[in-house]
């Protein structure tokens, strides 16, 4: 994506904040000014500032004399003013001033601290991961490895039937896995697929030969092949809240770990139909449970408790029926099943 372009949708998005003011609580703690660092992300870097870090576009000031004002790099400085009684934040560059004759500059958008951290949702981002019913059903199929590993990886071979012909040189791997079910209405969202690694065909034919260039987990027989179709990696996100009223479920944790905490990947049973798209914040509530009332004297006498706030998520994902979040917060044990909600 171009810089031009990139500044268009940041500006638009800014600017549609302003219209929509929400009441922005600084962090009791927040520093007066900020030297940005190297492994730092936008989104701590809010935290420091407010209470509520999505609301970030409510203070900051796009300074049009800056280049590439919506974007933060390491060594810029960011000052906390207040203007007419509100609190604003306000960018300078972290290098000397210096006049230059008039032309077209750009800075590089990859040293550009990201919004959150790309780390965990990298291998998310530009390989699909939740498909339909039978999309994987009648993909090629890794048969057998070439060679005798005991864990085919990266480097490796694998031998993969169902290539028909040869006009697609390179594939993603694919563990398919179980399907996103929605725990209100039983309808099957959609499937999920774990991406495993990729690599090119070395030697078409029945089966055709392919090598691992890139692995993130290990090749199984069975995984499934799918042409590889990369698109630009994302890394900047406007973080906004979900429209009002929104409210779903978490229905899955991808690497199926018990406990959900900070940085999981979780799958939501909210998508594109229901108005999520890349950015929205939601409020993780741990369900309340239900539970026997012994003293009413009442029979049966059940009683649900109160809901729990347990954290915040950021779609970064979002699909038809399915959206897939990146867990910011973690304030308690989140689970399966908990509740997400506009904040």
């Amino acid at each position: 994506m171009s810089t031009k372009k990139l500044f268009g949708i940041v500006t638009a998005a800014l600017l549609a904040g302003s219209l929509f003011a929400a009441d922005v609580v600084l962090n009791p703690e927040h520093p007066d000014r900020y030297v940005v660092v190297k492994g730092d992300t936008l989104w701590d870097i809010s935290s420091m500032f407010l209470r509520d870090p999505w609301l970030w576009p409510e203070i900051w000031y796009v300074n049009p004399q800056v280049a590439n004002p919506h974007l933060i790099y390491p060594g810029d400085i960011l000052t906390l003013v207040y203007v007419d009684g509100k609190p604003q934040l306000r960018m300078s560059r972290g290098y000397p001033t210096v006049n230059m004759s008039p032309q077209i500059r750009e800075e590089s958008l990859d040293k550009a601290i990201p919004t959150i951290p790309i780390d965990s949702i990298k291998q998310f981002l530009t390989r699909a991961i939740v498909v339909g019913e039978n999309e994987l059903d009648s993909a090629p199929y890794v048969l057998q490895s070439a060679d005798e590993h005991v864990v085919t990886g990266a480097g490796d071979r694998v031998y993969v039937r169902g290539i028909e012909g040869d006009t697609e040189p390179l594939f993603d791997i694919y563990e398919p896995g179980p399907a996103y079910i929605d725990p209100d209405t039983d309808e099957v969202l959609g499937y999920q697929a774990l991406y495993v690694g990729n690599g090119p065909v070395q030697q078409f034919g029945d089966p055709a030969t392919l090598l691992l260039t890139e692995t993130t987990r290990e090749v199984r027989v069975g995984d499934r092949l799918l042409p590889m179709r990369r698109t630009g990696s994302v890394t900047h996100f406007q973080p906004h809240a979900a429209p009002p009223g929104t409210e779903g479920r978490i229905i899955s944790v991808i690497d199926g770990v018990t406990e959900i905490g900070q940085y999981n990947v979780v799958a939501i049973n909210r998508g594109t139909r229901e108005g999520m798209e890349t950015g929205h914040v939601l409020k993780i509530y741990q369900a309340g449970k239900v539970v026997s009332d012994e003293i009413s004297g009442k029979r049966n006498d059940k009683v649900k408790l109160p809901d729990e706030e347990a954290g915040i998520l950021m779609v970064f994902s979002a699909f038809e029926k399915v959206s897939l979040g990146l867990v910011m917060e973690a304030h308690r044990a989140i689970h399966i099943n908990d509740i997400v909600r506009t904040p």
